[in-house]
């Protein structure tokens, strides 16, 4: 009997607090990515199931946003009295870029929620269904890629400092971690964040430079560093289309990271907890 009592309990009851909340935090992350190899297999599987029966499959995606950013390219060149041949590559590769972005976001609403089954079957890390979303988009945004390989080679665009995508690559990848953490654990919340983050993505596409150059802002052109999507798609757009990254911009995109990690952190210590129960 005094060794039953001794064990100890199989389950804790007692709520974390402090540090105790960081390190479950810690433990999940840890968890997560040890099932990696497990989200790359169900983002696939996510894009298989999407196609299934379709001839074409996942090239839908590529002849799709060919499609639309030769229609756009043709429209918005006129209207905005630019070159094509210099147009054309900074369009395909904002449209595509943006696709990226725009739709991690725009999922990352319903990430838990649409993960409701898996969280009452089992007990999985919180970032597991979040790594899923990540490796979905990047693979849409290679097979997307493609759009823009092609009409690089055509209007001979040749990338310049690429090292610099060492740097930027990663900082995607970390902030679409955090945007989805974030916006997932508001949406499993509070079920109106999905749509007002879809209002708002409509509304920053049209206000940042997607399919204008920040050129055709003439005065006030340093407010443009107040859009957070702005910097962050500039270190990585501006490279491949061999422009130079300046230093502000740079200084920018790490201004708007480092909030976002912070505001994900904090908002994941305090609720992961609470995620299944909220689903």
């Amino acid at each position: 009997m005094e060794d039953m009592n001794a064990r100890s309990p199989v389950l804790t009851l007692e709520p974390l607090r402090g540090w105790g909340l960081v390190r479950a935090a810690w433990s999940d992350l840890q968890a997560g990515l040890r099932l990696l190899p497990l989200a790359v297999t169900l983002g696939w599987l996510d894009i298989k199931m999407r196609y299934r029966g379709s001839i074409l499959g996942p090239l839908w995606l590529t002849l799709s946003t060919a499609v639309m950013i030769g229609a756009m390219g043709v429209v918005y060149g006129y209207l905005f009295h630019m070159d094509l041949k210099a147009y054309l590559p900074f369009l395909s590769l904002s449209i595509v870029l943006w696709g990226y972005g725009g739709t991690v976001i725009n999922d990352a609403g319903t990430v838990f929620t649409q993960s409701t089954s898996l969280f009452h079957a089992m007990r999985i890390p919180v970032s597991l269904p979040v790594t899923q979303v990540i490796v979905r988009n990047l693979l849409i945004l290679l097979h997307n890629m493609v759009v823009v390989v092609v009409v690089f080679a055509v209007f001979h665009v040749l990338p310049q400092q690429i090292w610099s995508l060492l740097f930027s690559l990663p900082l995607w990848i970390v902030d679409s971690f955090c945007v989805i953490l974030l916006i997932g654990m508001l949406g499993a919340r509070f079920r109106d964040i999905a749509p007002i983050v879809a209002s708002l993505m409509q509304i920053f596409f049209f206000v940042t430079p997607v399919i204008w150059k920040p050129e055709l802002i003439t005065t006030g052109r340093h407010y443009l560093l107040l859009d957070p999507f702005y910097p962050l798609l500039e270190i990585v757009r501006a490279p491949l289309l061999g422009q130079r990254v300046e230093s502000i911009v740079w200084e920018a995109a790490l201004g708007h990271s480092v909030l976002l990690w912070l505001l994900a952190a904090i908002l994941f210590c305090r609720m992961r907890s609470r995620i299944p129960y909220w689903i």
